[in-house]
């Protein structure tokens, strides 16, 4: 099973969890559904891109958990509790934790009781679960991270809680200085066994080494429609699930997003969900792409 959490910023909302579904609405179990066109750039955009892509490849659907949370920790604290005592019994193969509020003791108590569990998942973080587990120290434990420029500056930050305090300004950070970021992240052990930093270059790095980059098609737009990340870490998790090596899955990955917001044409006026609705065809064409080159 592919197990989806991560809070949605709508205050009160309760721990849902459920099936997720897509076709021009996210829905999670029975009792959350929301429009494609209110998606937005948090884990509403990586469960509908996940689910996306499970059910163009005939995969057994997504599993999602999630609470509202608007910073003050309340939803995150759910999560938190239920990956702890609850989440055991879905059996889940591959576990995405995405936004959620950083608090050390609570992730510590989460990330200790999946490592025991009999059947250990593959772990990806992004956002702030990625925040969580580098502040806490767990980073090697995880399988896969999906940082963008500014996230991978605060990987490589020793000393920094969260990005708002890594040394030097996200705004500022030189996307050309991406291996020295890299290779740092890693020697201070705060990086993730495969590492897909998602930007105008795409890297896909394996123990600190750069395997390949991934830069065309270059839809500009993309960098500034909010979501865009998000989807990559659903793209990803969906194709680790369904049995892709993890190298091959993110560079599919990477392909895939980007193909998908060529085909939307977008501007940055774009919303998300009108390229999550171009994810199938995008992943058509790499997949039919990968299946030609190995017959030729």
């Amino acid at each position: 099973m592919l197990v989806l959490v991560g809070t949605i910023p709508t205050p009160g909302l309760p721990l849902i969890q459920g099936r997720v579904r897509y076709n021009d609405a996210l829905q999670i179990g029975n009792d959350l559904e929301i429009p494609g066109a209110r998606l937005m750039h948090c884990t509403t955009a990586m469960m509908a891109a996940a689910a996306a892509v499970c059910q163009t490849l005939g995969y057994d659907t997504p599993y999602g958990v999630t609470a509202g949370c608007i910073g003050d920790g309340s939803g995150s604290r759910l999560l938190y509790k239920f990956l702890t005592e609850e989440a055991e019994r879905l059996g889940a193969d591959v576990l995405t934790l995405h936004y959620i509020v950083p608090q050390s003791k609570l992730i510590k108590q989460a990330v200790d009781s999946i490592t025991a569990w009999r059947k250990r998942p593959i772990l990806i973080g992004d956002a702030g679960g990625m925040y969580a587990v580098k502040a806490a120290g767990l980073s090697p434990l995880f399988d896969l991270f999906t940082p963008d420029p500014g996230e991978l500056a605060f990987l490589s930050d020793a000393d920094a809680l969260h990005p708002a305090y890594v040394r030097h300004f996200i705004s500022e950070v030189d996307t050309t200085d991406m291996p020295r970021l890299i290779q740092r992240a890693y020697e201070h052990g705060d990086a993730a066994k495969i590492l897909l930093v998602k930007g105008e270059t795409d890297y896909i790095v394996r123990q600190g080494e750069i395997l390949t980059t991934i830069a065309e098609p270059n839809i500009a737009a993309m960098e500034a429609i909010g979501g865009t990340g998000d989807t990559i870490t659903g793209i990803a998790a969906a194709l680790i699930y369904g049995g892709y090596d993890m190298v091959e899955a993110c560079q599919h990955t990477a392909l895939i997003n980007r193909i998908a917001g060529q085909l939307c044409d977008p501007t940055p006026a774009t919303q998300i969900g009108e390229i999550i609705a171009h994810i199938p065809q995008a992943l058509e064409q790499v997949l039919q792409k990968q299946a030609g080159a190995v017959h030729a």
